[in-house]
This record gives structure tokens, C-alpha cells and sequence, in this order.
């Protein structure tokens, strides 16, 4: 289960490393690179609570193989893609793949472990997500650039295919099939909310993407307002479900619960910032520098590393420093991407200083996202359990999809009012996007000391 869970974790950032090949191979648009790295995102996100529902209603296990069946199926069509059009069709299909598999993890390890056994689960599976981020870079680098049988990118897909198989064919032995609540009582999948989330979502996101490229027309500008009141209309039917004994796919007592809006301001604000990022600094690095894929993999490994280890050990900290954490790790988050951007300025390589500035924004996305969301989902009461984590996994990824659409807009939208790529107009380009980085950081920051005090 666990090498699924980092096969999928693995598949959100290793295709960052990969996005300048594939743009150069497809003879991809900037909005297209875009789709193909947020179009994963925009699947998985929608449609998570809906696959952890199916888990409950027709068996974990059973579901966990159908999801991991689909990515591997999409993960082969994905290498296979011959343009940029079939490549982001299946980047999605992968992604709902992950949707229905991933979900189904936390629910095996809590039905099927008990006590010390629960923990140790626990805390593996906490590593698999601590060093997924930085294994993806890393990864990814290393398969664009061995071009193993001149396939070039294709491998950074190619590679889920016989780890998929291999774990298709164990866990067809030792996953169970039946541990789900069967369906008599599980709850229902509330389609009319699934629709009406995605149709939101995607209103919101994909105009940010496609807008830049054909000069932002009425549309593109038109287009997020009609997703945010798409978005009022599925809260108010999610309420209207829930008073009449409906499952609404997210419950509204859960949103309405004390600190749960500042948690999920917080996560979004600190996925946004992180996929914006890693988004934007990919592109500077190989098109702008031109580094090599591997040496741009590993240039981002200071900041998942930090980021992992000072998530596993926050809670070993003073009791006195808790509540401070987050938003010291906003400010800290700020400081550091200004930092980055500065010592990029004028075309140069960074120097020394930029490995403290990269290890300054892993720290502090940490100390901004995982106290969030451990005090968040400890605060709820448990039978909310289920629908809290839902719901702040979602945020989660929409928090990443919307970071890459938005900052990748302001970027290529900045490269071409600078005329072109080039060294110093991506340095450029990287300031800007940086400092817009820097403040949703430090909005972050106060936008939650604000919402706390009411």
C-alpha cells in the first residue's frame, strides 16, 4: 500500500523536472505544460472524497487494486502520448486513478492494525510523505537524463508501469477484499455535489492556465467569477443535503467547526505557494539556466528534505513555541522566497546562498502546513474524522492546482512582456513571480492571526 501511496506522491512532482522536455518534444504551449502538471491535480482533487466513499461501500482493498489498475493503465498512456493533447486527457485519467487508490490507504492501516502495529503503520507511511516530494525531483531529473533508448521524458511515466503490475499482483494475495462498511451502510456518493465541485473547480482553475496564452479574453475573466458562485451554489446544496439526511460529500458541520476555516485557508495558501514554486523555479532553472534535468532535481532536494525532516520532528518541540509555529513558518516561508529570487537576480546561478534560502522555504512550509493540519484534524470530533481529512486532503490539492495555474499565468505572462526567453528576462520573470509567491505567504500569515481572534 505504502509503495502505491509513493508511486502516486511521486507522480505529482516528478513531471515538474520533466515539463521543459516534454514542451520541447510536443512542441507544448506554456498553458499545456501547465494542464499537464495541474491536470493530475484536478482530478485527484474532486473526485477524493468520492473514492474514499467508494472504499467504504464496496471494500478498501478491492478498490485500492481498481485504483491502482487505472493509474497504471494511464501511467503507460501517458508515456505513450503523442502529443500534448492525449498527454493531459491521460494525466487526468491518472489522476482519478489516484483519486480512487490513495484514499484507501489510511482506511486499510486503521482497520487492519491495532496499537503499536497502528503506529509503526502510522509513522512509515508519514515517511512516505516526507520524502516523496523530494524523491520525485530527484527522480524525475534522473530519468529525463539518462534518455534510456532515446525516450527522453517518457520513463518519468513509464516507470509506474511494472512497479504497478508487481503491486497488482500482490495485493490481488494479501490486500483484503471486504473491509469496507458494504452498501447498505455506507454513505451515498452525492453526484449532484461531485459535479457540481468539479464544474467549480475547474471554472476557477483552468481559465488561469489558458488565459495568458490567448490574451485573456472576456471569458477567461468571466469564467472564475461564474466557479466562485458555482461554489456557493454547492455549499448551499451540501447544507440542504445534510438537514434532509442526505451524505453531502462534504459535511457543512465540519466547515462550520471552531479553527476549521482558518486550517483550510492556511493549507491552501501554503499548497498554492509550494506548487507555484516548484512550478515556476523548474522553468527557470532548465529553460532560462539551462541546467540538465538531473541537476535541476537535484537542486530542490535541500528544500524537501528540510521540509520532511522538520515535519517529522515539530511535535518534539517546546510546548510554549506550538501556536506560534505556523505563523512563524508563513514569515519564514516570505523571507525565504524573496531570498531566492534575489540572489537569481540578473541571470546568475545563485551562488552558496541560495541552498540556506531554498532550506529556509522547506522549513517553513512545514512549520506552516503540518501543525495546521495536525491541530485541525485533532480538534474535530470522531465521527467527523473521516469528512475533516476528506476535506482538507482536497484543499490540499486544489491549494497545488491552484498555485501552479495562477503563478505559472504571472510567469509565462511576465517572460513575454520581458520578449523572450532568455537568462536574465526568466531571472526576471522569477522575481516577480517570487515576490507574489512571498506575499500569499505573508497573507497567510495574517489572514490567520485575523480569523483566529474572531
Amino acid at each position: 500500500m505504502l509503495t502505491a501511496q509513493f508511486m502516486a506522491l511521486l507522480d505529482v512532482f516528478i513531471v515538474n523536472v520533466a515539463a521543459p522536455a516534454i514542451g520541447s518534444d510536443l512542441n507544448a504551449s506554456g498553458a499545456d505544460l501547465q494542464l499537464v502538471v495541474a491536470g493530475y491535480a484536478i482530478t485527484y482533487s474532486v473526485l477524493l472524497i468520492t473514492g474514499a466513499r467508494l472504499g467504504d461501500r464496496f471494500g478498501h482493498g478491492r478498490v485500492h487494486l481498481a485504483g491502482l489498475a487505472l493509474f497504471t493503465a494511464a501511467s503507460l498512456a501517458c508515456g505513450l502520448a503523442r502529443g500534448s493533447t492525449e498527454l493531459i486527457v491521460f494525466r487526468l485519467v491518472q489522476g482519478a486513478g489516484s483519486a480512487v487508490m490513495i484514499p484507501q490507504v489510511l482506511s486499510l492501516i486503521q482497520r487492519t492494525f491495532g496499537g503499536e502495529a497502528r503506529a509503526r503503520a502510522l509513522g512509515a507511511y508519514a515517511a512516505v510523505l516526507a520524502v516523496g516530494a523530494a524523491a520525485g525531483q530527484v527522480v524525475g531529473g534522473v530519468l529525463v537524463s539518462a534518455d534510456l533508448l532515446g525516450t527522453g521524458w517518457r520513463p518519468v511515466f513509464l516507470v509506474n508501469v511494472p512497479v504497478g503490475l508487481f503491486l497488482l499482483a500482490v495485493g490481488g494475495r494479501v490486500l483484503p477484499r471486504g473491509t469496507g462498511a458494504g452498501p447498505e451502510r455506507a454513505r451515498g456518493l452525492d453526484l449532484p455535489g461531485l459535479v457540481l465541485l468539479g464544474a467549480a473547480v475547474c471554472l476557477v482553475t483552468v481559465p488561469l492556465v489558458l488565459g495568458q496564452e490567448e490574451d485573456w479574453p472576456a471569458w477567461s475573466l468571466l469564467s472564475p467569477a461564474v466557479g466562485a458562485l458555482l461554489f456557493a451554489v454547492f455549499r448551499g446544496y451540501e447544507s440542504r443535503l445534510a438537514r434532509r439526511g442526505g451524505a453531502p460529500l462534504i459535511a457543512p458541520r465540519v466547515l462550520r467547526h471552531p479553527g476549521m476555516g482558518l486550517a483550510v485557508l492556511r493549507i491552501a495558501a501554503v499548497m498554492a505557494v509550494n506548487g507555484g514554486f516548484l512550478f515556476v523555479l523548474t522553468l527557470h532553472v532548465q529553460a532560462g539556466l539551462g541546467y540538465s534535468a538531473l541537476r535541476a532535481g537535484l537542486t530542490f532536494a535541500p528544500t524537501a528534505v528540510v521540509f520532511g525532516a522538520v515535519g517529522l520532528t515539530w511535535r518534539r518541540w517546546p510546548a510554549a513555541w506550538q501556536r506560534a509555529l505556523a505563523p512563524a513558518g508563513f514569515a519564514l516561508t516570505a523571507v525565504s522566497l524573496a531570498a531566492v529570487g534575489l540572489v537569481f537576480r540578473g541571470g546568475g546561478d545563485g551562488g552558496a546562498w541560495l541552498y540556506p534560502a531554498y532550506a529556509g522555504v522547506g522549513a517553513g512550509l512545514a512549520l506552516a502546513f503540518s501543525p495546521t493540519l495536525t491541530r485541525a484534524l485533532a480538534a474535530v470530533r470522531p465521527e467527523d474524522a473521516a469528512d475533516a481529512s476528506g476535506l482538507l486532503a482536497t484543499v490540499t490539492q486544489i491549494g497545488q492546482l491552484a498555485g501552479v495555474a495562477a503563478f505559472g499565468a504571472l510567469f509565462f505572462d511576465r517572460l513575454e512582456s520581458l520578449g523572450g526567453l532568455a537568462a536574465y528576462t526568466s531571472s526576471q520573470a522569477l522575481l516577480t513571480c517570487v515576490f507574489a509567491l512571498a506575499a500569499t505567504a505573508a497573507l497567510g500569515a495574517v489572514s490567520g492571526l485575523v480569523l483566529r481572534r474572531r
